[in-house]
């Protein structure tokens, strides 16, 4: 472990709760976490708060508990029972009312079918959904029964869906014969018939009805979810798991290649989620929460589905775009349900700020108590178009900080704590028991106002357990860079305030519209056509997305550059990862700018594609190409 020093020892330091809990977090962790851990329910206590195996990290060893418990029976056991779960609301203007009761009925309902399948503990079942209740309530019943749930986010191609299936080894896979967006059937089945001919463990398939249209189903092996219900016992026990029994399997990009399938456990996971969400969102009994992520991702895996429920949240689940059928769709539904807690993506609040006031003033939004940014770094005039116009300068911004593989937010406003004065663009400081610093290239923190790159000094209860069947990638990918300390692969700086401003990736993971995508992974996916020789992608600042992605290739001999062929692979690059990878502009070039040791120099391609300064050449290996570059994306740049 990392020294950890305490940053708010003065007197002088103006937020007296905050620092008071945030110190003793750090003084005291184990002490600190054990009496946060009593906040949840146990079948059995634990012998140790942490052991603490650089780099791996086991929480609550001895204790044994169970997720869906935590979300759905302490519950049904209270007058929660009567309250509001989910409102579900679907961009086709359906709607659905789950109660506490009404979800531990059908928990427990989808856990019967899953165990008359012969799915049990340890088993890992693969969740291809929409955002339609079935999701969480899948999700639950694997809990329930000590299976791991792996969900893949419902835009992913079958090639992407396969490699995901076949590094879990999934016995099971979960899907629908389509969803909806903007108004059009996704085939998801379609997709599902062609992922499983590449993935030799799965099973049998579970195909809930959600469009209602004809779907191929291969008897023996694909079952109608609504025939298996009718079957399904109203009871299973929940079963008491370990703490560090993994709880799902989520994939993140990586700077290789392939996906990194992050494991998380039960007991730090749960007892971590169940206390930032607190802190950070100030949930009260009266609180409507709307988090507008899709539960293919981590956010969705926490902040809509484990730490809401473990609270007994009531919360709106939605099914679509921001702006379909019509712009103003989300402040419909705020003022519908009476939103007390909004949290989206600057992406989304950039999309809208298009669309200007009156959207937005044709509802009354002012049920909501506490907006939330999260997916990445705000720009300050996003931030105050939000805080003036959605939140009517009454309601605080909590800009979140945090990646799949922290499990929860890390550092953040807490207006459920103290609330501190914002900063737009800021995410403000640290939760409590989060060491957070920043670092030089020698590890040793910068002074403020000076970039760095931004590490965790100290374990968490929410980190992941490792990587799925690869814990040399995950010393590597997250602890070698400096000894003692996780690097999350991001800048930052901390200004004379000790306010944390994050400034982007270290790495080569890009974010587009909040989604991690790896770079490797787009390029391999664009070299596998046949008249690719050589791929780079680089990103550019995009006002909506945050950034888009540009590819610069380098055609195979004999093949010729046209605007079919563009066409044609980023179709390719849709059919092998999903449209959210599909780049805004392809460039056919000669050569790449590299390194004398071959490596590609991607800053100076988001140079050349931002338009921004190239900087120091000295490395490469032929700054012909560089000009190359430039002379390539001016030439198209006039032709587009």
């Amino acid at each position: 472990m990392a020294e950890v020093s305490l940053p708010f020892e003065s007197k002088y330091w103006p937020y007296k709760k905050y620092s008071e809990m945030y110190n003793r977090s750090l003084r005291d962790p184990e002490s600190f976490w054990d009496k946060e851990a009593r906040k949840l329910d146990w079948f059995k206590t634990w012998d140790t708060v942490l052991d603490w195996q650089p780099p791996f990290a086991r929480w609550f060893v001895g204790g044994k508990l169970n997720a869906c418990y935590q979300c759905v029976d302490r519950h049904i056991k209270t007058w929660r029972r009567s309250k509001v779960a989910i409102y579900w609301e679907s961009e086709l203007g359906e709607s659905r009312i789950l109660s506490y009761s009404t979800l531990y009925r059908a928990v427990n309902k989808f856990a019967s079918v899953l165990k008359n399948l012969g799915v049990g503990k340890g088993d890992k079942v693969a969740l291809y959904l929409p955002m339609i209740p079935e999701l969480p309530i899948s999700m639950l019943a694997c809990s329930r029964i000590g299976a791991i749930h792996t969900v893949i986010f419902s835009g992913f191609s079958a090639q992407a869906l396969a490699d995901r299936l076949n590094d879990t080894q999934a016995k099971l896979l979960v899907t629908v014969d389509a969803g909806f967006r903007r108004g059009k059937p996704l085939k998801l089945k379609e997709i599902v018939e062609e992922a499983i001919s590449l993935s030799p463990s799965i099973e049998k398939t579970i195909v809930i009805r959600r469009a209602g249209i004809a779907v191929e189903m291969k008897s023996g092996r694909d079952f109608w979810l609504h025939d298996l219900l009718a079957k399904a016992a109203p009871f299973v026990p929940p079963e008491p798991v370990e703490s560090n029994h993994p709880l799902y399997i989520l994939y993140t990009s990586g700077t290789t290649g392939k996906p990194k399938g992050i494991v998380h456990s039960t007991g730090g996971y749960c007892v971590f989620n169940h206390s930032m969400y607190q802190w950070v969102f100030d949930i009260k009994e009266e609180s409507v929460y709307w988090c507008t992520a899709d539960v293919g991702w981590v956010t969705g895996h926490s902040s809509i589905v484990y730490a809401p429920l473990i609270h007994g949240a009531a919360q709106v689940l939605y099914e679509g775009t921001p702006d379909y059928p019509a712009v103003d769709r989300y402040w419909d539904i705020i003022e519908k349900y009476g939103v007390t807690i909004f949290y989206t993506s600057p992406t989304a609040i950039r999309m809208l700020m298009r669309y200007g006031e009156e959207p937005v003033k044709k509802h009354d939004l002012s049920s909501l108590e506490v907006l939330g940014s999260v997916g990445e770094a705000i720009n300050p005039e996003a931030w105050l178009w939000y805080y003036k116009n959605i939140g009517g300068e009454r309601c605080p911004i909590v800009d979140t900080w945090w990646q799949t593989e922290t499990g929860g937010i890390m550092i953040s406003p807490t207006p459920g704590i103290e609330c501190v004065p914002l900063k737009p663009g800021s995410v403000t400081f640290p939760l409590p028991g989060i060491a957070a610093d920043i670092v030089g290239e020698g590890g040793q923190p910068v002074p403020p106002g000076e970039k760095g790159y931004l590490v965790i000094k100290a374990p968490w209860p929410g980190m992941l357990m490792g990587i799925h069947q690869d814990p040399q990638r995950y010393q590597e990918s997250y602890w070698s860079k400096f000894p003692g300390m996780f690097y999350t692969g991001d800048y930052a700086i901390r200004d004379n305030d000790g306010y944390f401003w994050i400034l982007g990736r270290a790495d080569e993971v890009l974010k587009i519209a909040g989604h991690r995508i790896g770079t490797i992974e787009i390029e391999d996916a664009a070299v596998s056509h046949p008249a690719v020789a050589e791929a780079a992608v680089a990103s550019k600042p995009d006002p909506i997305k945050g950034q888009s992605l540009v590819i610069f290739a380098i055609l195979k001999q004999g093949v010729s550059p046209s605007p079919e062929l563009n066409k044609e692979i980023k179709e390719h690059i849709r059919h092998t990862i999903g449209p959210v990878a599909i780049p805004d502009e392809i460039y056919f070039i000669a050569k790449l700018p590299k390194t004398r040791s071959g490596k590609i120099m991607r800053r100076v391609l988001r140079a050349v594609a931002s338009d921004a300064s190239v900087g120091d050449l000295s490395t490469l290996e032929d700054e012909a190409s560089v000009e190359e570059v430039k002379r390539a994306y001016e030439e198209l740049k006039r032709e587009v």
